[in-house]
């Protein structure tokens, strides 16, 4: 399925909005390659049962365009102002294929 353009136009918007995006770099676990990207930070608390125990924790997840990274890998860095944080898990796309949800632990 292709994007439609009016919906790529938007989502560029938002990201470029210093209210909604902050600047980052993104630095290859393999090759040390670096590129500057855009992301859009979420922190939810995560819930995970044990037994007839409830923990929270916190999260701290990124969202980025899939035309500043295309192909992100898990062991990768993302590195946030001052702050630097690795990808664990495998990277998950929205269904328009513009971005990519990113879930980060500190590195």
């Amino acid at each position: 399925m292709q994007p439609m353009p009016v919906f790529a136009a938007a989502m560029d918007r938002i990201f470029a909005t210093p209210s909604m995006g902050a600047a980052a770099v993104w630095i290859s676990a393999t090759t040390s390659q670096e590129r500057p990207i855009r992301v859009i930070r979420r922190a939810p608390d995560r819930i995970t049962e044990f037994g007839a125990a409830r923990f929270v924790s916190d999260t701290m997840m990124v969202d980025v365009r899939l035309s500043d990274l295309s192909d992100p890998r898990s062991g990768d860095l993302i590195v946030i102002g001052t702050d630097s944080f690795i990808i664990q898990g495998e990277p998950i796309r929205d269904r328009e294929r513009l971005i990519w949800t990113l879930d980060l632990g500190p590195s």
